[in-house]
């Protein structure tokens, strides 16, 4: 058993670990894009512009109605083949496939981005008007009322929606096996059907997810504390 689960020439650890360390690696880039998408959602969804509204609405309800893994095949295998027959066009010969790493966190990227949307629209609602107001009355520029006041403000505020979507996204990385990439789901399985112990190795995949969780849990906890505190020492600064 030890032999199996070990790190030498006939262990398993060494594609368990790289897998894990895939897994994180993705859901930070999908968590990255998904930040720069749904700031874009949140905006148009708090826009003074009804179509521009309308446009924010659409995004969400797209992204959060339709299966992740109807996305995933969507952009993965649906994009190839788009991309093979550009190429086609072009005088390229075969299929054309698209990178599994890149399509993964595109896709779960923009799902996270729809639900990241309402995460910083709700954050921005709960700001309090009279800061912005008072930062105005004094001749602030508008980007130093955006750096200074909204910007920190509403990462505070949606820092403890931004952890539960964090977990979505990381669990969403399990279904880009599909693509063939080796992440934590995909190394799990390889393993079980190689050596026929299926407990062992989708119950040491589990364990990973969960080590995964707790130790991303910590980091927000402790993200939330400093920004709490800073915020206070800014309150306190000010009276």
């Amino acid at each position: 058993m030890m032999a199996t689960l070990g790190f030498g020439e006939n262990g398993w650890g060494n594609l368990i670990l790289g897998a894990a360390c895939t897994t994180l690696l993705l859901s930070l880039v999908a968590l990255m894009v998904g930040a720069l998408v749904g700031s874009g959602v949140a905006a148009a969804k708090l826009s003074r512009h009804r179509p521009v509204r309308w446009l924010g609405d659409g995004y969400s309800v797209i992204f959060r109605g339709i299966p992740e893994l109807l996305i995933i095949y969507l952009f993965y295998f649906g994009g190839s083949g788009l991309v093979t027959q550009i190429g086609h066009l072009f005088g390229a010969d075969g299929f054309i496939e698209m990178p599994p790493f890149l399509i993964g966190a595109l896709a779960i990227g923009l799902i996270s981005g729809s639900y990241q949307g309402e995460v910083y629209r709700a954050a921005r609602l709960a700001l309090s008007k009279g800061e912005v107001e008072a930062a105005q009355a004094i001749g602030m520029p508008k980007w130093r009322i955006f750096q200074r006041i909204i910007v920190p403000q509403v990462v505070r505020y949606a820092l403890p929606g931004m952890s539960n979507v964090w977990q979505m996204s990381l669990k969403d990385s399990a279904l880009i096996s599909v693509t063939g990439i080796v992440e934590l789901m995909r190394a799990s399985q390889v393993a079980a059907g190689s050596t026929r112990q299926y407990f062992t190795f989708y119950l040491i995949g589990g364990g990973c997810y969960l080590v995964l969780t707790v130790l991303s849990n910590g980091a927000f906890r402790k993200a939330e504390k400093r920004m709490g505190r800073a915020h206070q020492s800014r309150t306190a600064a000010q009276h």
